[in-house]
């Protein structure tokens, strides 16, 4: 174990871009090619809902109730350790949540090799190419800057969801991203579909796209202690749910969520079936799967978005929990 450096890869991009989804094939890819994977997930709500979907044996730490660059700082270092000594994996994803600058991860993560067998191979940003030209088009805020610099930080770029644009309007996301990001290794891809291999093949490359280039990007990503404060604007409901709802009337719910409400994801129970489900939800697009969860989980789900009424999604919860009772 002394001479074994672990490789530490980071999973960025904004709420809803396809992160989890990339993690699993990576998780897969792995496991077939004999290489134990071990997976730090961070999440702003207070369950990890994503987690559900990672086998039971791949071994993992939860870091929630906050952003790992800001309230869970020092947590990631902690979780780090116990996984490089308690399991002793090939390969650690970090899946950091949607609204972290990886800046602040970066930084942790190489202080934490100083002291242990870690090796930062790779920063993976998978971008929401519909959701960043209607932010690009119409509102460049807060959200549009932190997308900007989880894009500045990445030497692996998916730009994902491609299929959902005209090539006019592919084209136009594509010169954005090469505008932030010249050097990164760039690729188009339908539900973060690529060959995992280029994934491994990164910490090999002496290119422009290699871990000394990332870290190099600091000074180019103006970056200051008043990062810890910028997520205000980015909030979560968390609603565990007292009693079965009506499936037709959550997903009637769900599909009248105001557009400040970025992403929503859960498990329920609903009472007109008896399966459970874990529900998604990204940008006005809803998804249910049927699922038996791991453990004793509540049925939860949790809301993600900017400035939107959180008594407001609680009223109309509790108002569908009521209507199951009649």
């Amino acid at each position: 174990m002394v001479n074994k450096r672990v490789h530490v890869y980071v999973l960025s991009g904004f709420l809803g871009s396809g992160k989890t989804t990339l993690l699993t094939k990576a998780i897969d890819y792995f496991t077939e090619a004999g290489r134990k994977p071990a997976v730090i997930m961070n999440e702003i709500g207070e369950v990890n809902l994503d987690g559900q979907l990672i086998a039971n044996e791949v071994p993992m730490s939860e870091l929630l109730g906050g952003c790992i660059c800001c309230s869970s700082r020092g947590d990631l270092a902690t979780a780090l350790n116990e996984l490089v000594r308690g399991e002793q994996p090939d390969i650690i994803f970090v899946e950091s949540t949607g609204i972290a600058n990886p800046m602040e991860i970066i930084d942790e993560i190489t202080d934490a090799s100083l002291i242990l067998p870690i090796e930062l191979s790779a920063i993976i940003t998978v971008v929401d190419a519909p959701q960043l030209l209607e932010l690009n088009r119409t509102s460049r805020g807060k959200t549009y800057r932190l997308m900007r610099d989880q894009i500045r930080c990445a030497n692996l770029l998916l730009l994902n969801k491609t299929d959902l644009l005209q090539e006019s309007a592919l084209q136009e996301v594509h010169d954005l991203v090469r505008e932030w990001n010249p050097y990164a290794d760039l690729h188009y891809t339908v539900f973060s579909q690529i060959d995992i291999k280029l994934i491994e093949d990164i910490h090999t490359e002496g290119s422009a796209g290699s871990p000394m280039q990332v870290e190099s990007n600091e000074e180019a990503v103006p970056h200051s202690h008043e990062h810890h404060h910028s997520h205000n604007h980015v909030m979560a409901y968390t609603h565990f749910f007292e009693r079965a709802v009506d499936s037709n009337a959550f997903e009637q719910f769900v599909s009248q969520l105001p557009q400040e409400v970025y992403r929503a994801k859960g498990i329920l129970s609903f009472s007109d079936t008896s399966s459970r489900f874990l529900f998604q939800y990204a940008y006005r697009e809803m998804d249910f799967v049927k699922i038996t969860p791991k453990g004793d989980v509540p049925d939860v789900a949790v809301f993600i978005g900017e400035n939107f009424a959180k008594d407001v999604i609680r009223a109309e919860l509790l108002k569908l929990e009521a209507q199951s009772d009649t």
